[in-house]
């Protein structure tokens, strides 16, 4: 088909159009008043970045729509034409892509310009480049090769451009209170081939209060680390205050030999800094990396630390979370046969002479309730003195394989790929087929293709962005054509 032949044509400026997206470092950041641009609720880059996708697509013939800054869509197509070809009208239906331009932190430990879009070994890297940019920019150039085939879609075509899926999602919020909400389509924010499933998303907080304390010896002063919620931490620092710190390096070196973690101690001034090291990935995916605020906490429990409440708050950590993944030890490991094991991660942690706060990011399975994982760990929190606060909840969303906008685009991902044996998958991340009815999230991550979402050194290959864009391409087309 013509249009899959202009995708092709298209590499180049697919190519110059991520590297571009990725270059603005787009990470929400406080709303302020801009004197160009007015009220940016996400900040400046998160809004240059929106600007940039409605600038071009205003100059490629789409329709824009800009709701106060929230959020937009692209858009063509679903006119109604008479019998000569001339628009009479629109249709009402809509065929909805889902997609964000916000990122998370960049972390730490590049070997690539995370803001770069740098090319190796036919793959781009960058923040962004797999979650979502480089997806998004598959689902523009599939309708935009579409538009330039001369394919009018019997359905409106609206590619709805997010600002904060990483953090709160107000934005898709705000604009549909503005704007209708799909009929029907999917969000490029996952793996293929569909995700029929997501199981539901907590974010909550673990608090205690920390006194001081009369002892003398070996006081823990503070522990911080991680980045957000939705990432396993990489980084975790902890300060420490004594006497002689000959003893506490030699317990760290031990710990180091023993375990091969990546830990560094150094003096600063009277006090003693320690910074673990770990790997950071999806919260959804924990188990692809390495959380260093657990090596922390698990290293500080061999410590002859003398304040009461921070050995109390470090006894709780290793005994009731430590590097399990599934929330048994805190007594919320609960499954279920469709899509199994409950995912317990700690995002960040911040512990100082008053408080100690832990930010856990859980992904329960899609028949069970939020009140399920928290009246499971109140009595081990009660036991131990620890208060929670709740502060995000995303309810599961599940469609049965034979469910047809799943049958629809199980069958375009096996006409173009030839994968026959892959089955739709239900997962812990969460995506915008949250955010509206009758939406599904569809790729853009190949099956048995690393998962680097979240992860240092993210990146796209070239090779799937082009087949990521095709199938798009077809799904498009297949979804926007009247039943």
């Amino acid at each position: 088909m013509e249009y899959l032949k202009l995708i092709e044509e298209y590499k180049d400026e697919m190519i110059k159009t991520l590297q571009e997206l990725i270059s603005i470092k787009s990470v929400a950041e406080p709303a302020l008043n801009d004197s160009e641009d007015g009220f940016l609720p996400f900040g400046k880059g998160v809004h240059e970045s929106f600007k940039y996708m409605l600038e071009k697509a205003s100059a490629d013939g789409f329709d824009i729509e800009n709701v106060d800054n929230y959020g937009g869509h692209i858009e063509f197509g679903g006119y109604l034409l008479d019998e000569a070809g001339e628009i009479i009208g629109t249709n009402a239906e809509v065929v909805g892509i889902l997609a964000h331009l916000d990122v998370v932190p960049e972390g730490s430990d590049w070997k690539y310009d995370p803001f770069a879009g740098e090319i190796a070994d036919g793959k781009m890297f960058g923040r962004g480049a797999s979650d979502n940019k480089g997806p998004l920019v598959a689902s523009y150039y599939a309708m935009k090769a579409l538009k330039d085939s001369g394919i009018i879609p019997e359905k409106k075509v609206r590619l709805i451009l997010g600002l904060d899926e990483e953090t709160d999602w107000d934005g898709m919020k705000h604009y549909f209170s503005k704007e209708k909400s799909p009929d029907l389509g999917f969000t490029p924010d996952a793996d293929f081939p569909v995700i029929h499933g997501e199981k539901g998303i907590l974010v909550f907080e673990l608090a205690k209060k920390i006194g001081k304390t009369t002892n003398k010896g070996l006081e823990l002063r503070t522990v911080t680390g991680g980045n957000a919620a939705n990432m396993v931490a990489d980084s975790a620092r902890a300060i420490l205050r004594g006497d002689n710190y000959d003893s506490i390096r030699e317990i760290v070196a031990t710990y180091k030999a023993e375990t091969g973690y990546k830990i560094n101690v150094k003096g600063m001034g009277k006090s003693l800094e320690i910074t673990s090291h770990g790997i950071s990935s999806h919260g959804a995916r924990p188990e692809k990396g390495l959380n260093a605020i657990s090596i922390m906490m698990e290293l500080l429990g061999k410590l002859p630390i003398v304040n009461e409440d921070m050995i109390d708050f470090v006894e709780f950590y290793n005994k009731h979370i430590g590097f399990e993944l599934d929330g048994t030890k805190i007594g919320c490991g609960i499954s279920d046969e469709v899509s199994g094991n409950l995912i317990f991660n700690v995002g960040k942690i911040n512990v100082d002479s008053e408080a100690g706060r832990l930010v856990i990011n859980v992904r329960y399975p899609v028949t069970a309730k939020e009140e399920d994982v928290y009246s499971s760990i109140m009595p081990i929190l009660n036991l131990h003195n620890f208060g929670i606060i709740r502060l995000k909840n995303q309810a599961p969303i599940y469609f049965p394989e034979d469910y047809p906008m799943v049958e629809i685009l199980m069958d375009i991902y096996r006409e173009q790929t030839g994968d026959l044996n892959s089955k739709p998958v239900i997962i812990g991340g969460g995506t915008y087929a949250r955010a509206t009815d009758n939406i599904v999230a569809f790729g853009a991550t190949f099956p048995g293709e690393e998962e680097v979402a979240h992860q240092k050194n993210e990146y796209i290959s070239i090779d799937n962005l082009m087949r990521a864009a095709k199938i798009y391409a077809e799904a498009i087309y297949k979804l926007s054509q009247n039943s």
